[in-house]
């Protein structure tokens, strides 16, 4: 008989089989398209804080023509007016029926603060003849524009002194009462505050509107990757 000498063929092995990890599933499919992408509108701050420049154009229109509407402070009796207003206000609320001495004094501090700050530090630019200057004080309060906005100024000394007196006045004839000192003190303070160097030119904007700029936050892209097929 003839014995085959041919080696009998072997069966090729069974193909790999990969199962690709969820991770990698659950990653493409939450994973956004690249070229989808859209920005994030940027979020404003509830408080912003903003500096109102004087540029080159500005020094320029303010020297084109004199300031009228500071001219009233560096004249003759305009320093003892504010002693004759303090003093005619302390009349009034004396006459007042029920006032009694601590609260006619409190009145009067709170009264001529409170004018004060809406005269010098709230109300900007120039009532009258503003084409003159271009527009260049739109920006500036009163006491910005005081001395053009030199620091130091015998004028401006004696507006820093006149509500400290009123204050200290006003602290001692209220017999040195916490309460009263505490509403005294806190009208003190939203008149000196703005008169410091450090807070000229310098405005704080509560909800401020949202920048007309378009700009957006750039969104990162997550990291995707491509299942491994069977």
């Amino acid at each position: 008989m003839l014995r085959s000498t041919s080696s009998p063929t072997r069966a090729s092995p069974p193909p790999a089989i990969t199962i690709p990890s969820i991770s990698q599933h659950a990653s493409s499919s939450l994973a956004p398209s690249t070229t989808n992408l859209k920005g994030r509108a940027r979020s404003s701050s509830i408080v912003k804080l903003e500096e109102v420049g004087e540029g080159f154009d500005e020094l320029l229109d303010q020297s084109v023509y004199r300031n009228l509407n500071t001219e009233w402070v560096n004249r003759k009796g305009a320093w003892a007016i504010h002693i004759v207003l303090i003093a005619a206000g302390k009349f009034l609320f004396d006459t007042v029926p029920g006032i009694t001495q601590d609260m006619s004094w409190t009145l009067v501090n709170i009264t001529y603060m409170t004018l004060s700050y809406l005269m010098f530090h709230y109300v900007t630019g120039i009532p009258f003849e503003q084409d003159l200057h271009g527009g260049a004080y739109d920006d500036l309060t009163l006491w910005e524009q005081i001395d053009e906005g030199a620091q130091y100024t015998p004028a401006k000394k004696w507006l820093v002194c006149c509500p400290i007196g009123l204050f200290l006045a006003s602290t001692h004839y209220t017999h040195y009462d916490p309460w009263l000192f505490a509403i005294n003190f806190t009208f003190l303070l939203f008149v000196l505050v703005p008169k410091l160097p450090q807070a000229h030119g310098q405005r704080i904007r509560i909800l401020p509107p949202d920048d007309a700029s378009g700009m957006q936050t750039p969104v990162t892209p997550y990291p995707t990757s491509t299942p491994t097929g069977d």
